[in-house]
């Protein structure tokens, strides 16, 4: 079976990259991804803390953006301690991955974003994700490092393995040919935002960056296929031309 994209945001420390790779590599897993990495790319100090799981390293996709490193994606995990006001399905580290599962044998690509470590990924990074993990650790100490986080992630995509069945696939196969992916969505996204802009919804001006937030967190939410994405893109269409020719 394919295994999801692990996708570190914004990390800081080599050591940490190198640390998660280990981890990753020991339950199976093997697709990072690495975005805008503070120390560069490659990071020797990552190699070394990789001890064994270089090849990991070798094969991490790097990339610009958040949006970027999910845009082949169908269905985005974020790892956060707290939910922060946006209104997304919240699983356990143990639920999202038995539903992960489900996702990639019915042929879906998954991700799952983890953040920097000095405070996590950040609310424009949540917002491009369908759903959040959230680990139920000590609320007085709720800081985990980057490479436990990934550990404990890894450890139950091996975990739920065995109980991944060939009926969950026969049951979620319809969404492989229909589900949008993250670019699709993204732009989506962008085509209403333009509009709205042009008709001056984004209304009053302090108030325009938290809709624009809230607005991209509605569309990471709905399960949106792409003929879904086809028609709202229509509408937008039409109702400009109508406009125009009012």
């Amino acid at each position: 079976m394919p295994t999801p994209a692990f996708i570190l945001v914004n990390p800081q420390m080599g050591e940490n990259i190198g640390a998660a790779a280990r981890a990753m590599w020991n339950f199976g897993l093997d697709r990072m991804r690495v975005v805008g990495p503070r120390d560069g790319w490659p990071n020797p100090r990552a190699v070394a803390l990789a001890s064994g799981a270089g090849r990991l390293l070798d094969q991490a996709g790097l990339h610009a953006s958040t949006g970027d490193a999910i845009a082949d994606c169908h269905f985005v995990f974020a790892t956060t301690a707290r939910t922060r006001g946006l209104t997304k399905p919240v699983f356990s580290p143990e639920s999202a991955m038995a539903h992960a599962h489900e996702l990639v044998a019915a042929g879906q690509n998954v991700a799952i974003l983890f953040g920097a470590e000095r405070a996590g990924l950040e609310n424009e990074d949540i917002a491009q994700a369908n759903a959040v993990i959230s680990v139920p650790v000590n609320p007085e100490f709720p800081s985990l490092n980057l490479a436990q986080c990934v550990l404990l992630t890894a450890y139950e995509w091996r975990r739920q393995s065995d109980a991944a069945t060939t009926a969950m696939a026969a049951l979620a196969a319809p969404m492989e040919a229909t589900s949008a992916t993250q670019i699709e969505v993204d732009q989506l996204a962008r085509h209403f935002d333009e509009r709205l802009t042009e008709a001056g919804f984004f209304f009053p001006p302090a108030k325009a960056e938290n809709m624009r937030l809230n607005l991209r967190n509605l569309w990471s939410r709905m399960p949106l296929t792409r003929a879904d994405v086809q028609i709202l893109h229509g509408i937008l269409r039409q109702m400009v031309r109508w406009k125009e020719r009012g």
